[in-house]
């Protein structure tokens, strides 16, 4: 059955939309015209080499040498993107177009201090003091820098002047465990850091400069430290031997770029840690470039006229790709603080204050907004706002028709599917597709994704594993440290040679739409019925009792039908009595099958999270199985490191024969 379509293009979206504008240019230039956004796309993955570079000279990129061969290699891995071009992603950041130089380019709200603003002159200068200061440091082409900052302007600042000397930037959110921070860092050998002494969360004062000892304790190489005087302005810094933040910029300079090969380092992320160490994985200057100016331009339809908010922190991909807004022309709109307090308004209030007109978020914080019964669009004024985003996790199709009911009938839903891996969204919004409930709207210009089945070949109208089949302009340059290419080969492209595997159980539908059923190693599949999480999730969490949950199939190694174990948080500290034990079964019973109603249920205070919000359905499964809990994740890399406490206590009394208690 077709899901209801909630939001559709108007008639003069090509006439209004940049996506529009792209492929009218596009056509001028004497390249190919498409009739509909499906055609654009079929070109974009069949002729990669054109489409990158029409994006080139659609955007203007400033460079040297020659913009050809576009993609020169098309192994994965392996593939080697404009090898004769060379560029700076700060450069292009920093042109602002269409910006006056005392307009508003960057708006910072924090529960930390008061409002703070930088015009497109003040960012500019911010940014070569940055670069002066951290050259006087001795920092230059290939050093790294590590911030242990929170999404402040001042981290932007600091990010664009790494990129512009050729140095590559990596970053943690202050609220990250010291573990946390050691695992990742420690692993890249940063020349300097940069830092706070600590935040306020909500109302709480959070002091960080114990933290930052250990931090620097454990980096042998580092040579300098700044700290930046955050959670008390007033107080002398107490770390020993650190520059002061305002020393840093203390100095004029001039604002220069230097131009790098297309895929020197720009940035290194971590994937989410929660087993083993995390993979650091090296982002290229022009792949960040050219795949978010067409997921921030086109995809979004973000442009000079817009503000644009993403509620993230300094430890997830979308910080960086809220970065990029600048690269559009955009103001962005920094957050650091609790989303939730003094309500789920918060982020709402936020977008209504600022004039925002894009916001994401998570779509665990939608659903949330959803439960509290939010209007925004009834309480505040949300006159500028034209569109909302949603990542981190599947949306259910209840939490699109709430975006709607609750904030706007007349914006679309833009829910967003990437990873860290390639720093971006692959399957996305467009503003020439309609919102369908419950589902993401089109595959992105440029993205070749499919769905495999079982003897990998690609299918439309059923699940498969999300692949993706051609080489993107982001993958990564390679993970820090892998000098022959191996871990890299064994995370993505073992499972299907030459192939990209991102671990997805996707749906991609005759029109076109997908959707994402959650990951596939942590499929429920009994008795031959296989439901992935995502599913799942939307039943349980549809109860006004359930404010989250987390499921796990334990597998019979004889081939019986394994346990089906939920984990759930019930809301305002009701009990899970028999009375919704048997709503949860029987709701699970009639949406799904019979076989997926579980063996047991479990209330927990809190569900096992990593800091960017993903349930850690992998880890507890391994724990339940008998791994040690501290081989199964990393409690620094979770947003509450005590929430696998009952599941060890859990798995404790399994293997003590005690069987599952009520927790």
């Amino acid at each position: 059955m077709t899901p209801e379509v909630l939001w559709t293009p108007p008639p003069d979206a090509r006439a209004r939309s940049r996506m529009g504008a792209y492929l009218a240019w596009l056509a001028a230039a004497g390249g190919p015209r498409f009739a509909t956004y499906d055609e654009a796309w079929r070109w974009s993955v069949d002729d990669p080499g054109a489409f990158w570079a029409s994006l080139w000279r659609y955007f203007d990129l400033q460079a040297d040498g020659e913009l050809e061969p576009a993609l020169a290699d098309a192994r994965m891995p392996g593939a080697r993107w404009f090898p004769n071009a060379r560029l700076n992603y700060a450069e292009q950041a920093l042109r602002l177009p269409d910006r006056a130089p005392d307009d508003s380019v960057i708006i910072g709200r924090s529960q930390t201090r008061g409002p703070i603003e930088l015009t497109a002159a003040e960012l500019r200068d911010q940014v070569a003091r940055c670069r002066t200061g951290l050259a006087a440091l001795g920092v230059g082409r290939g050093d790294r820098v590590a911030a242990f900052l929170p999404n402040i302007p001042e981290s932007i600042v600091a990010l664009l002047a790494t990129a512009s000397l050729g140095a590559t930037w990596t970053s943690c959110a202050p609220e990250f465990g010291t573990r946390a921070v050691i695992d990742r860092f420690g692993q890249v050998q940063p020349r300097v850091l940069l830092a706070i002494d600590g935040y306020r969360y909500g109302d709480r004062d959070i002091d960080r400069t114990a933290e930052l000892a250990e931090i620097r304790a454990a980096l042998p190489g580092l040579e300098a430290t700044v700290v930046l005087q955050y959670l008390d302005p007033t107080r002398a810094a107490e770390v020993p031997r650190a520059l002061p933040w305002d020393e840093l910029l203390g100095h004029g300079g001039p604002l220069t770029f230097e131009r790098v090969p297309f895929d020197h380092p720009l940035y290194i992320l971590y994937s989410s840690g929660t087993t083993g160490l995390p993979k650091p994985i090296v982002h290229g200057h022009g792949g960040i470039l050219l795949e978010h100016l067409k997921a921030l331009a086109l995809h979004t339809d973000l442009g000079p006229d817009d503000r644009f908010c993403w509620f993230t922190t300094t430890g997830w991909m979308m910080w960086n790709y809220l970065v990029s807004g600048l690269a559009v022309g955009s103001t962005v709109v920094t957050f650091d603080g609790n989303p939730a307090h003094p309500d789920l308004s918060t982020l709402w209030r936020l977008a209504a204050e600022t004039g925002a007109t894009y916001l994401g978020s998570g779509a665990a914080h939608l659903m949330a907004c959803r439960k509290a019964g939010l209007a925004p669009g009834r309480d505040l004024d949300l006159s500028a706002l034209q569109g909302v985003g949603s990542t981190g996790a599947p949306l259910p199709a209840a939490g699109f028709e709430w975006v709607r009911d609750a904030v706007s009938p007349s914006i679309p839903l833009g829910s967003l599917s990437g990873g860290t891996d390639l720093c971006t969204g692959f399957l996305g919004p467009s503003p020439l597709v309609p919102v369908w409930a419950g589902e993401i709207s089109c595959r992105m210009l440029g993205a070749r994704v499919e769905a495999f089945d079982e003897g990998g070949r690609s299918v439309i109208g059923q699940e498969g594993e999300m692949v993706i089949t051609a080489p993107l302009p982001s993958m990564p340059v390679g993970l820090w440290g892998d000098e022959d290419g191996s871990r890299l080969r064994a995370a993505y492209f073992e499972k299907y040679p030459g192939v990209w595997w991102h671990g997805d159980w996707l749906t991609i539908t005759e029109r076109s739409s997908c959707v994402i059923s959650g990951r596939s190693d942590a499929t429920l599949n009994r008795g031959g019925v296989r439901i992935g999480t995502a599913e799942f999730y939307a039943v349980v969490e549809a109860l006004p009792e359930i404010a989250d949950s987390l499921v796990v199939h334990l597998e019979d190694p004889a081939g019986g039908p394994g346990e089906l174990l939920l984990f759930v948080v019930v809301r305002d500290g009701r009990d899970l009595d028999d009375g919704l034990r048997a709503r949860l079964a029987s709701e699970l019973r009639t949406a799904l099958s019979p076989r997926h109603v579980p063996d047991e249920v479990v209330a927990l205070p809190a569900i096992p999270r990593t800091l960017s919000g993903k349930k850690l359905e992998v880890p507890v499964k391994r724990i339940l199985r008998g791994l040690p809990a501290d081989v199964a994740a990393s409690r620094d890399a979770l947003a509450d490191p005590r929430a696998l406490e009952p599941i060890e206590a859990l798995a404790a009394a399994r293997a003590a024969g005690r069987g599952l208690a009520d927790g």
